[in-house]
């Protein structure tokens, strides 16, 4: 069963970076397949943090083959970069293979990205201005620029040029913004496009081959389900999908060719930006959250908004993801607590409903319906297999993969990579949903 996709069941920032770096181990290649350097993943290995934005996690084992797919829009300036620090890492990330057909991000973009988020005024979304929506707009109106326009490297720098002159036509009528200097903009992407070339591939048959040679291929997300174009929580949403569906269509496979699809979770929910929230905690137990937890945007250094867990996001996300298991991050934060709440139902008007509600308005004038459990109160970091859990905090995983029908896979206990529950397998001896631990994944 080569073919798992990771993806995110909230707002995202759920740690699938750390997740997915876990997994990576017993994987020959990782895939991102959507979403652009407006998403981030954070590793912490050996007291090292790694901020990473575009390149997969996996980039970190010399044994896999990291791959960004077309569904992806790459800002080459950022991607370069990123390469850069891992060499300086001594990681080689020049064995990095880029879809021909992912699209560029230009500076036009992510000047647009700001005039127009600035624009609604008070309707802001919280883009991060990373120009991804303007660059999947550009997409859709089948006028962008692919990687594999860098093949030709004259005709690459005429395309760069002419696009910007075009958008500095439509700044100075709409916006009165300053211009870009088209000559200069082609110039630093065509030296980009030198450095990437090499990288660049038919990204969809070198995913096909090793899936059919039995290799083990991890389809990387990012943000989360809530995010989604789609499905997420619109127009506070990002611009592409962030479904395991999308790892198909943005990676060129079939569905299929998809085996096991996890979900990561946090044990609280966050959310960076506007947008509704239910269960958000605008006081003290969110301060306390944020503040244990470290709740900042890894892209944008943003707070993130924090609040109690949602079972009614987390069955959306089984139901639209089809879920084949979880894995629960940042357990660790709620051993501050003595009580815990839990959003099982959300009170529309008079109407208790226990499934996401699609119309926008009704889900904003959500409110949670919570259910109790006692906290523990205990450091659980060094916790290494379930039955180092204190009984509360098996009790609490217990309720959540219950209530959602999914079994736990992996709980994690603190930010470093060892700081990990490896989980197998769903039995009922003792009380509902109890997990079997397995042995510790290997590192």
């Amino acid at each position: 069963m080569p073919g798992i996709v990771v993806v995110g069941t909230q707002w995202g920032d759920e740690g699938k970076g750390k997740v997915i770096d876990l997994l990576s181990d017993e994987m020959q290649m990782v895939v991102r397949f959507q979403g652009g350097n407006n998403a981030g993943h954070t590793i912490v290995c050996d007291g090292d943090t790694l901020k990473l934005h575009l390149i997969p996690s996996g980039i970190l084992y010399s044994h896999i083959v990291p791959v960004i797919g077309n569904g992806v829009v790459i800002n080459p300036a950022v991607l370069i970069e990123e390469m850069d620090n891992l060499a300086a890492m001594d990681v080689d990330a020049e064995r990095l293979r880029i879809s021909h057909n992912a699209h560029v991000i230009l500076p036009f973009h992510e000047n647009l990205d700001g005039l127009q988020d600035d624009g609604r005024g008070a309707a802001s979304i919280g883009t991060t201005r990373r120009g991804i929506g303007p660059t999947y707009a550009d997409k859709a109106a089948r006028c962008g620029i692919r990687m594999q326009d860098m093949l030709d490297p004259a005709a690459f720098r005429a395309r760069v040029r002419e696009a910007v002159e075009d958008k500095n036509r439509f700044f100075r009528c709409f916006y009165d913004a300053p211009s870009l200097d088209a000559e200069e903009v082609s110039a630093a992407y065509g030296a980009y496009a030198e450095r990437l070339r090499p990288c660049l591939t038919d990204t969809s048959i070198l995913i096909k081959r090793a899936l059919r040679d039995g290799q083990h291929v991890l389809f990387e997300g990012a943000q989360g389900l809530m995010l989604d174009l789609d499905h997420g929580t619109y127009p506070f949403v990002t611009s592409s999908n962030t479904v395991a569906g999308a790892a198909c269509t943005g990676a060129g496979v079939g569905p299929r060719d998809i085996d096991e699809i996890i979900g990561v979770t946090k044990a609280y929910v966050t959310r960076v930006g506007a947008g509704p929230f239910p269960t958000e905690q605008d006081n003290e137990t969110g301060n306390a959250m944020q503040e244990v937890g470290r709740e900042f945007g890894t892209t944008t250094g943003r707070r993130r908004r924090c609040g109690w867990f949602d079972l009614v996001v987390l069955r959306y996300a089984v139901r639209m993801n089809t879920l084949t298991g979880l894995a629960i991050t940042k357990l660790d934060v709620l051993s501050q607590f003595d009580t815990l709440r839990v959003c099982v139902a959300y009170r529309l008007g008079d109407e208790v409903i226990e499934e996401f509600p699609q119309i926008g308005r009704d889900f904003a004038a959500c409110e949670p319906v919570y259910e109790e459990l006692p906290g523990w109160k205990r450091d659980i970091s060094e916790a290494r297999k379930l039955d180092d859990l204190p009984v509360e905090a098996r009790d609490y995983l217990d309720f959540i993969s219950g209530r959602a029908g999914v079994p736990v896979n992996l709980v994690s206990v603190g930010p470093e990579r060892h700081q990990t529950i490896l989980l197998d397998g769903y039995q009922e001896p003792l009380r509902q949903g109890r997990l079997l631990f397995q042995d510790d994944f290997p590192l």
